[in-house]
């Protein structure tokens, strides 16, 4: 019995790695075109270092979304019999779709995931289970803290292309910015439902935010 319930537990917590491997790495990978348009989403490079600078840009959304993923599935595995748990999953579905996304982008440009998606599978999950443990206001309060997070990198990266050339990167924009709206809607909707009423709010959300800083740092480069 206890051999079964570890067995279980592990595979919950390796599946999301060896699938989201999986999706980049197989050869016969293609894209799902982005609304209508079947092509691409990131232009050619035209020189080494712009191929560096997007390579880091998507590696690091790539990771963004996995951990988040691995965040709400931490909350539904405590609060998925509660009365939050339609909420919670529906932010979920939308990061579920965010995380296609830039398995896709990533495939279809060869670009290779952080190697740390091991390291945030375990840390994402972990992360969410216990601020479930204190309740639908720790699961909300560690929303608002790692959604606001991701908001700022990608408003970070908007302004980026837009000094570097709109038109150019256009189709990375739309999704971007979709993207960002999103996370900000996940951010408000924690708000809203009493985020801030639990205890020590601001020192959690303070320790959350300074890990999520020292993740989009590492994932960048390794």
């Amino acid at each position: 019995m206890m051999q079964t319930a570890v067995s279980r537990t592990l595979l919950s917590v390796w599946t999301p790695v060896f699938s989201s491997l999986a999706a980049r790495t197989c050869s016969n990978c293609r894209a799902v075109p982005y609304g209508a348009r079947g092509y691409s989403v990131i232009p050619p490079s035209t020189s080494s270092e712009e191929k560096a600078m997007l390579d880091r840009m998507l590696r690091v959304d790539h990771a963004g979304e996995y951990g988040a993923n691995r965040i709400y599935a931490g909350q539904m595995a405590v609060l998925g019999r509660s009365q939050s748990a339609p909420l919670i999953q529906s932010m979920w579905d939308q990061e579920k779709y965010h995380l296609q996304k830039f398995n896709e982008i990533l495939a279809e440009n060869r670009v290779r995931p952080t190697l740390l998606l091991p390291l945030w599978n375990v840390a994402g999950f972990v992360l969410g289970a216990s601020s479930a443990l204190l309740g639908k206001e720790g699961a909300m309060a560690c929303t608002v803290a790692v959604e606001e997070s991701i908001s700022e990198h990608y408003n970070s990266q908007i302004r980026a292309l837009m000094e570097a050339d709109p038109d150019r990167y256009k189709e990375l924009l739309q999704i971007i910015k979709e993207f960002r709206d999103d996370e900000m809607e996940h951010h408000d909707t924690g708000l809203e439902h009493d985020a801030e009423k639990l205890p020590g709010y601001w020192l959690m959300k303070t320790v959350i935010q300074a890990g999520c800083k020292a993740a989009i740092y590492v994932s960048e480069r390794i």
